[in-house]
């Protein structure tokens, strides 16, 4: 797979980690990952750096929307700025936090 999962599903926190996406990531494992992840925490957050990446990580955020809507889980997602620390420079990401959407 060409995307890092930093996540571990069987820690007992209340979020998991980032969904990390690069321009190689194939959108359709992506958004395995997202759904996944909403159904099992109800929130996921995917970061993308680059132009390639965000545009791999809204098309597996389009298909996550396919995969869930099968389950009755309609999601949204906020983006946001957050810099983050690679090899000790500072570089500037692309996050999504995904949720439901409320009612």
């Amino acid at each position: 797979m060409s995307f890092e999962e930093e996540e571990n599903l069987s820690r007992p926190e209340s979020r998991p980690d980032v969904i990390k996406v690069s321009a190689k990531s194939r959108s359709t494992a992506v958004a395995g990952a997202i759904a996944g992840v909403i159904r099992e925490y109800r929130y996921a957050e995917v970061q993308a750096i680059g132009a390639g990446a965000v545009n791999q990580a809204v098309k597996a955020l389009a298909i996550a929307r396919g995969y869930l809507s099968r389950d009755e889980i309609d999601i949204v997602f906020t983006p946001f700025f957050t810099e983050v620390n690679i090899d000790g420079q500072e570089r500037t990401a692309v996050r999504f936090a995904v949720e439901p959407r409320s009612p």
